[in-house]
This record gives structure tokens, C-alpha cells and sequence, in this order.
């Protein structure tokens, strides 16, 4: 039977880290051509143990849609059971579609666009297997973060009007001179305040359930700004940002044990009319406000105690949306 909730611990920054919404120079990691990183810089670990809960078993009172919280999960069987996750190709061409068409329906959205993913498996990743015409497979994150800033999430979506860069999954589906938007519609959509969003489509590709490295997910209504700390990505060619996140006793996580390959998780990483709460504080209790679509949700990979020692390695993949509204 699965458990109501399982303790394990969760990667926080230290407290001494200064909190930040924009870049300092402070926090940060050099990452290669191969989507490897080396060591963080100026990241202290504080290790939590934290209660996370069993969104499988969640009551009538907790909201858990994506809107709200920031994610949520979905029965979403795969259309091409026979698709080589491990072929960049393959998930470009068949799978890409597929994300997209998954977001639509969650979201009502006039436009959504795949433009980025990552192969997660901590097996794959010591073994250092290159996923064909793509990048080498990525370990499991660990650190509670979040994937765009106030910065980064229009930058991407600015990005994404202009030619795919060395590090973009895109490069090896566009020529030098095509981009996957145009300028114009960029131009509309940030001129004029349209909403936009970036959402993640998580998914098992594995025949087993995960058991391993689940996914932990926190709910955003229970998220502070005094939790932020700016987390520089410096590629070849241009620097990104994440959000890394200081520890927040108000903060609630949740998880779905024994995902399937026929479920998805979809995580809000970035939303233009998203809030954070302001009662959200550290005492402990979020005190929500009439809930409000929050602005993204915190996550990360953890090791659950309750896992066989005999488990199977996880085998995942995050396909990033960037999401447009018309009104």
C-alpha cells in the first residue's frame, strides 16, 4: 500500500546565501556543450527533512492544479508506444507534437510550442550515454529550484524568435537562418501583455513504475519571495538563470509515487500573471488568500527511504512549453 507521506530530505541553499531576484555574480555553474555540469559555485547545501506528501492520496481541500499549485498529474497513455526516447529525432518529430497537444488541453491556450528537453536517468548518466544527435543523458536534480527568474522566462521567450544556439535541443531540427517563432508574434505577445507561461511535461519512459529519484513537487501558494536565490547557468554563448531556493517551513511539497509511463506530471516553471503569495511566510502556515495562479513551482528529485534497494533505475524526460494565451 502506499504511504500517506514519506520524510526525506530536500537540497535547500544555506541560510547565510543572500536571497535575490536578480543575477549577482554569487550563485552559479559552468555547464558544457554536452548539458553537463561542473561544481556549483557559492551554493551551500541545507538538508531538510521534510514531510512530502501523497498527492495520489490528497483530500477534497487541496488544490492541486496546475494553475494554483503549479503542477498537477494527468492520464496522458503515450500515441507512439514504440517511440526511442534515446533518438533526438524521434522525440523532435513524433513526441514534441504529442507534449503540445497535452498542454492545449490542460490549459485552454491559443498557442503552446515544445522547444527543449532533458533525458534524466542517474544510471544512464554514470554510464555518460549520448543520446543520439542530441546531448549525453542528465542525473536526476537533486536541489530545490526552479527552471526561469524574472529575467530568464522572457529572455526565452525572446530567444526562441531568433536562430537555435549551441546548447538548444531545436539546432538539429532548424537550419542557422530559422527560429521556431517569429519576431512579430514575440514582438505582440510581450508588447502588448499577453500571458504567457512555460510548462514542463514530465514523464516515466520506463516499462516499471518510478521508484527511484522520485519527483517532488511544492505547491507555489506556499512560496516567498524571501525563498529566491538567483542561480546563474553559464553556457558557451550566453548565461541562463534558475531560481534556487532558500528553506521555507510554510512550504508544502507533494508526490505521486509509482508514476507509469501512461501518466505525466505537468509543472508551471514560469507564468507572466503568476503571484507569489505574500502570506507565505516563516511561521510555518501559508495562510492562503483566495487562491491565485501562482507564479511556478518549486521541485525536485529526492530519495525516498521507502524505496527497494533493488529498485529500478529511473528513466525520465522533461519536454519545456513555452504557452501563449490570447486573452
Amino acid at each position: 500500500m502506499m504511504p500517506q507521506h514519506v520524510k526525506a530530505q530536500l537540497n535547500y541553499l544555506a541560510p547565510s546565501v543572500k536571497s535575490s531576484l536578480y543575477r549577482n555574480g554569487q550563485v552559479f555553474v559552468q555547464r558544457d556543450i554536452d548539458g553537463n555540469d561542473g561544481p556549483y559555485q557559492g551554493a551551500p547545501i541545507d538538508q531538510q527533512n521534510i514531510a512530502i506528501q501523497n498527492g495520489r492520496h490528497r483530500d477534497k481541500t487541496s488544490n492541486l492544479t496546475l494553475d494554483i499549485a503549479g503542477f498537477e498529474l494527468s492520464s496522458q497513455p503515450l500515441k507512439n508506444r514504440d517511440l526511442d526516447f534515446f533518438d533526438q529525432q524521434e522525440v523532435l518529430r513524433k513526441y514534441y507534437p504529442e507534449c503540445e497537444n497535452i498542454v492545449r488541453q490542460a490549459t485552454g491556450a491559443a498557442h503552446v510550442f515544445a522547444f527543449d528537453h532533458n533525458l534524466r536517468s542517474a544510471r544512464h548518466h554514470n554510464e555518460q550515454k549520448q543520446i543520439k544527435e542530441g546531448q549525453k543523458v542528465q542525473t536526476p536534480i537533486q536541489s530545490v529550484h526552479g527552471d526561469y527568474t524574472l529575467v530568464s522566462a522572457p529572455q526565452r521567450l525572446l530567444d526562441l524568435a531568433s536562430p537555435p544556439r549551441k546548447n538548444d535541443t531545436l539546432r538539429t531540427l532548424l537550419t542557422d537562418s530559422q527560429s521556431l517563432l517569429t519576431t512579430d508574434f514575440v514582438s505582440q505577445v510581450l508588447d502588448n501583455n499577453k500571458r504567457f507561461a512555460i510548462i514542463n511535461v514530465w514523464r516515466n519512459i520506463a516499462e516499471s513504475p518510478v521508484l527511484s529519484h522520485p519527483l517532488a513537487l511544492c505547491d507555489g501558494q506556499t512560496m516567498s519571495q524571501r525563498d529566491l536565490v538567483v542561480f546563474e547557468v553559464h553556457y558557451d554563448d550566453r548565461i541562463g538563470e534558475n531560481y534556487f531556493a532558500k528553506y521555507n517551513p510554510s512550504h508544502q511539497w507533494w508526490y505521486y509515487p509509482e508514476m507509469t509511463r501512461d501518466e505525466v506530471i505537468l509543472i508551471k516553471q514560469w507564468d507572466s500573471t503568476g503571484v507569489l503569495n505574500p502570506a507565505a511566510n516563516d511561521s510555518g502556515s501559508a495562510r492562503r488568500k483566495p487562491a491565485m495562479p501562482c507564479l511556478f513551482s518549486f521541485h525536485a528529485a529526492f530519495v525516498d527511504p521507502t524505496t527497494p534497494a533493488d529498485a529500478p533505475d529511473r528513466q525520465s524526460i522533461e519536454v519545456r512549453c513555452i504557452v501563449v494565451f490570447d486573452a
